[in-house]
């Protein structure tokens, strides 16, 4: 025998108010209390990144020019040579002997020898290849002179756990060509120079 829809039962209105209102509401309490563990954690992860994985550094000084110029910003991975170990043509942020953070380029590793001849440098006695000054040199041998004019660095084999570096602004860099400075030992470089990120028009990875 069929029901009359009368007789079938129903959700009242009061229950379904009750249930409505049985669902846990936040309050402004929990809100705020929600908002300072995310603050906590963003401090902390920029605390983390800022002092172990990356650094920014802002370049001072003509040394590497034309590459990297007075005023720009670079990120700097702090890590990358506790993993391992350098490679040639790395840009590098390190600590100088005079107290200062210098950046240039590594050029010689541990137990090679090392020698610059105006602006040849060679690598165990073979002459290397210099992308990243190739348009400089070749400019100032059109103007009829080198371009670096610094002083020769005689024949000179790199101590163990050091590098030879220089500065792509050959003729004005003080760097591991200097005796103030000499060969960089590896406990003193802050880490490897990553991007450019400041001027936005210059926005660039230095490394690929």
């Amino acid at each position: 025998m069929e029901q009359n829809e009368q007789d079938q039962p129903r959700v009242s209105s009061v229950a379904t108010a009750e249930a409505v209102s049985a669902k846990p509401v936040k309050t402004a309490k929990s809100e705020t209390w929600e908002w300072i563990k995310a603050l906590v954690i963003a401090g902390v992860l920029v605390i983390i990144i800022r002092w172990f994985l990356f650094s920014p550094f802002i370049v001072d000084g003509d040394s590497m020019r034309p590459n990297f110029s007075t005023g720009e910003r670079l990120i700097v991975n702090k890590i990358v040579y506790d993993i391992r170990a350098p490679k040639r043509g790395e840009v590098i942020v390190f600590h100088a002997p005079e107290g200062k953070d210098y950046i240039k380029r590594v050029i010689a590793l541990p137990g090679e020898t090392v020698k610059v001849t105006g602006d040849k440098v060679f690598i165990n006695g073979q002459e290397i290849d210099q992308p990243f000054i190739k348009e400089a040199i070749e400019q100032a041998n059109k103007e009829g002179h080198a371009y670096n004019t610094l002083s020769d660095f005689p024949e000179t084999k790199v101590p163990d756990g050091e590098l030879f570096a220089m500065g792509d602004n050959r003729p004005n860099s003080k760097d591991s060509r200097a005796k103030s400075v000499g060969f960089v030992p590896f406990e003193k470089i802050v880490g490897r120079a990553e991007v450019i990120f400041w001027p936005l028009n210059k926005i660039s990875f230095i490394h690929f």
